[in-house]
């Protein structure tokens, strides 16, 4: 079983963050993003995923862009350009950037490539339960809609 390694960022509000230790939820969906357009791909989930923490209060779901390390001005610009384009203090609250040297991190995840992202439901104790990658699928959606429901019985 994957298990989501130890990493340092910063959400939007700028609160220093060690994951997946403040993970907050019973059940955490992280969201991993590579490139700023994958961001049109975590879009495509939140309607469900919105509809989904109202039902199972226990789930709480994260975006994570992963970047590769660079010196401090270069994070600064790209955190602050993400602050401007997220005025939601929510969606900042749980955007968390990590600067990282991505082969470690993606090895870690077993995740083989960067095209796509990839959407990982982890248990409390930060073991992987379910894995998607890409666009949001109804097929996608209705395999982890019955993942929760098990898990909750609701």
């Amino acid at each position: 079983m994957v298990r989501f390694p130890t990493v340092s960022g910063s959400n939007l509000l700028r609160q220093k963050m060690k994951l997946p230790g403040d993970f907050k939820g019973e059940l955490n969906l992280i969201f991993v993003a590579f490139q700023q357009w994958q961001q049109s791909e975590i879009n495509s989930w939140i309607p469900d995923v919105m509809e989904w923490e109202k039902q199972y209060p226990g789930l709480i779901y994260y975006e994570l862009p992963v970047i590769e390390n660079r010196n401090n001005l270069y994070k600064c610009f790209i955190n602050e350009g993400m602050r401007a384009g997220i005025p939601n203090p929510l969606t900042r609250e749980r955007t968390i950037t990590l600067y990282l040297h991505k082969p470690d991190f993606t090895r870690a995840l077993e995740m083989t490539d960067e095209e796509h992202i990839y959407v990982l439901l982890l248990n409390k104790d930060h073991q992987e339960l379910a894995r998607f990658r890409g666009m949001y699928s109804r097929e996608s959606a209705d395999n982890l809609s019955r993942y929760l429901a098990g898990y909750f019985k609701t």
